[in-house]
Parts: structure tokens; C-alpha cells; sequence
């Protein structure tokens, strides 16, 4: 059985995630390295138990949540669907389960906005855990005046978490946001279709997705 500490460990898998996020850093995207897919995994994990999954479900969630990105070492376009098969290939080598490599490729291949499902709850949390990672700290660009509107839209989140309430029917993403830096509508131009998903994964997990920014509830 692979363990998450496995995947986190291995050298072959850091290597890949970290050349992705190199070919990334080129084009000019946001943060894509190991604080990025780390979050992802334990917020997914945690996400699923909450909601009552096994720990081995939580586990494959985080597994999926630490390799979602891996695909970007090819290319940006479609990097969600050859990331599944370098993620097939790795969990392969390892000795894993096929039912389990089947669940994380499923999630890997289904989380980018453009082609993305939430077909099952494993890629239901990478879904909700990868959209709302959005932070100042994951912004490269150091110089504020070549912003362009990710960058502004990211640099200008002072605050952000994702919680589920005690009755286990809501899922909230609480954002403080500069609106010096960016306006509330700024976000929504950019963000509309990943809060769209976010509200098709939640619907997966049987919770309701709601937004809350700078105290107001916009969804």
C-alpha cells in the first residue's frame, strides 16, 4: 500500500513537481511549488474527513492533492490529463493498488477548470482544496506595477480559509481582500468559473458552497 509519506518523500516525484513549477515560473504563473501542492493535499485530506471518508480515502485524497499539478513538467495546456498518466506511471512503479491509482488519476485528470468533473468525493476535495488556494504569498512577481490581474487579484488576499461548519451542510471559502489593491469584482472576473466548480465539488460531498469576502457573504 503507498502511504502519502511515500509519495512526499520520493525523490523522483519532488524532481518532477519541482521542474514544473520552474516551467511555470517562466510564463509568469502563480506558485505552483511544494507549499502549493502541500496545502492542497492536507486540505483535501482533512475535507473528506470531516465529512465522515475513511482515513485511507482522506490518505488517496492528499496522494492526488500532492500530485494534481505534476503535469505542468509537459505543458500547461492539458497539464491535468498528462499529469494523470505521470501520475499512472509513478503509482504503477511504486507496487499501487489499481483501484487506487484508478480513484487519484480520476481526480488528477478531472481538476482543472477547463476540462474538470468532480466525479467522485477524492477529486471532489482536490477540486474545493486546489481553487481556494488563493494567497498574496503565491505570487512571484516582486515588482507591483507589472501586476497583471492574477497577480493583483492574488497579492491583494491578506487572509483566507476554507471551513466546513459543524452540521456538515455548508463549506465556506472566507477571503480578506486589499480592495486598495484589487476590487471584489476583480476577483469574480477571474475566479467566476473556479467558484462555479467549487460549487459543483461541494454539491459531490452533499455540503453547499458559499463565499464570504471581507465579512459579506456573495455566494
Amino acid at each position: 500500500m503507498i502511504r502519502f509519506p511515500d509519495i512526499q518523500q520520493s525523490k523522483k516525484i519532488r524532481t518532477y513537481i519541482e521542474k514544473a513549477d520552474e516551467t511555470l515560473s517562466v510564463q509568469g504563473f502563480t506558485d505552483h511549488s511544494f507549499p502549493h501542492v502541500t496545502k492542497v493535499a492536507m486540505e483535501a485530506g482533512d475535507i473528506l474527513r470531516t465529512m465522515g471518508y475513511s482515513e485511507r480515502e482522506a490518505e488517496l485524497a492528499q496522494i492526488a492533492g500532492f500530485l494534481h499539478d505534476i503535469g505542468n513538467v509537459v505543458n500547461r495546456t492539458a497539464h491535468a490529463q498528462t499529469g494523470a498518466l505521470i501520475a499512472f506511471r509513478l503509482l504503477e512503479d511504486m507496487g499501487g493498488d489499481p483501484e487506487e491509482i484508478a480513484t487519484i488519476i480520476t481526480a488528477i485528470g478531472n481538476h482543472d477548470e477547463g476540462t474538470s468533473a468532480p466525479v467522485n468525493p477524492v477529486c471532489a476535495a482536490v477540486i474545493l482544496a486546489d481553487k481556494s488556494d488563493v494567497r498574496r504569498t503565491r505570487v512571484r512577481n516582486r515588482d507591483i506595477a507589472t501586476f497583471d490581474i492574477h497577480d493583483r487579484v492574488n497579492h491583494a488576499v491578506t487572509g483566507s480559509a476554507l471551513t466546513i461548519n459543524e452540521t456538515r451542510t455548508e463549506i465556506n471559502l472566507d477571503l480578506e481582500i486589499d480592495t486598495a489593491q484589487c476590487a471584489v469584482m476583480d476577483y469574480f472576473e477571474i475566479f467566476l468559473h473556479r467558484m462555479t466548480l467549487c460549487r459543483r465539488a461541494a454539491d459531490m460531498l452533499g455540503l453547499r458552497f458559499t463565499l464570504t469576502i471581507n465579512g459579506h457573504q456573495l455566494l
